[in-house]
């Protein structure tokens, strides 16, 4: 796409949705379009739906907030701010929102509005920037932390790190805090196969960029045998992405104007799908009533899109 302009298609199908193999034919609904829901963040990231209250949140890093989108009324507004610079979203299973935070804290949303913080340091040593976050059946949590973000000028304070760019797991049941995986150059988005069995990390300071799969062992609480999915070519730029129930990854996608936008994989890691935006797309979501509606976090709007598939829960 190389408009820098979002101009929506009265046509159907939608010109913006492409297939780059036959079999992305059956997760896409000819009769859906790409829709731009809001514009006006500096970048956004981390999308997460509620279903219960029929809004979405995401974050607007550099802006210092998160914003909700209401389902029923297509308004926007200020859900938290300061957010301490929050990054990605997801929720726990008993529906709390998790919320990865840039200063250096990944914290629960209580039911009554209240703040618990899970993880703030490791080993007496104060974490860099945690930046995505997934959750597993077991209540297990699991974040990349970074140092992006760490030294970026966002208002907010300019550290130096403190500790190796980790991924790391909190027990669900203990709130006992471990590495997952330590030798991960800048590990950024992250996400497990529909069986759990697979966790998928993208790896951003490779060249290029790549997105790594690791076996997850049966005590649900190691990984190892790390093998390369995705190679994403000299100017693919996964940043955070989702699974869907056929075990398809959904990544955001960009950096040039051919690319921006999401990227669709298959299990196997053989591209089968675009929906261009004209911007870089950094995360998506599943949402909606039946879990089918893709929403896109990208620099400066919020886009979504109908599709024939649905995302696994826990992301």
């Amino acid at each position: 796409m190389s408009d820098d302009q979002w101009t929506p298609s009265l046509r159907y199908p939608d010109p913006h949705v492409t297939a780059l193999d036959p079999l992305f034919r059956k997760y896409h609904l000819p009769l859906s379009s790409v829709e731009q829901l809001y514009t006006g963040t500096r970048w956004g990231e981390g999308p997460v739906y509620f279903g219960d209250l029929r809004c979405l949140i995401w974050s607007d890093i550099p802006n210092n907030r998160m914003l909700k989108w209401d389902e029923d009324s297509g308004a926007v507004s200020v859900f938290r701010k300061p957010s301490n610079f929050g990054n990605g979203n997801t929720r726990d299973r008993q529906g709390r929102l998790l919320t990865c935070e840039h200063l250096g804290c990944v914290v629960r949303t209580e039911f009554d509005g209240s703040i618990t913080v899970i993880a703030e340091k490791f080993g007496g040593k104060r974490l860099n920037a945690p930046n995505d976050i997934v959750v597993k059946s077991d209540g297990s949590i699991w974040f990349t932390d970074p140092r992006f973000g760490l030294l970026s000028n966002y208002e907010g304070e300019l550290r130096e790190s403190e500790l190796p760019m980790n991924v790391y797991r909190v027990d669900g049941q203990t709130g006992a805090m471990t590495v997952i995986a330590d030798d991960i150059n800048a590990p950024n988005g992250l996400a497990f196969s529909p069986d759990e069995k697979k966790l998928y990390i993208v790896e951003s300071r490779s060249e290029p960029r790549t997105i790594l799969s690791f076996d997850v062992a049966a005590s649900g609480d190691k990984i190892s045998n790390r093998k390369l999915l995705i190679d994403s070519g000299p100017q693919g730029t996964p940043d955070g992405f989702r699974v869907d129930i056929e075990g398809n990854l959904w990544c955001g996608w960009g950096m040039s104007p051919e690319l921006d936008g999401v990227r669709v994989f298959t299990p196997q890691g053989e591209p089968i799908g675009h929906i261009a935006l004209p911007e870089r797309c950094a995360n998506v979501c599943f949402g909606g009533k039946l879990r089918n509606r893709l929403f896109m976090a990208a620099a400066h709007s919020l886009y979504a899109l109908y599709v024939n598939t649905q995302g696994v829960a826990g992301g």
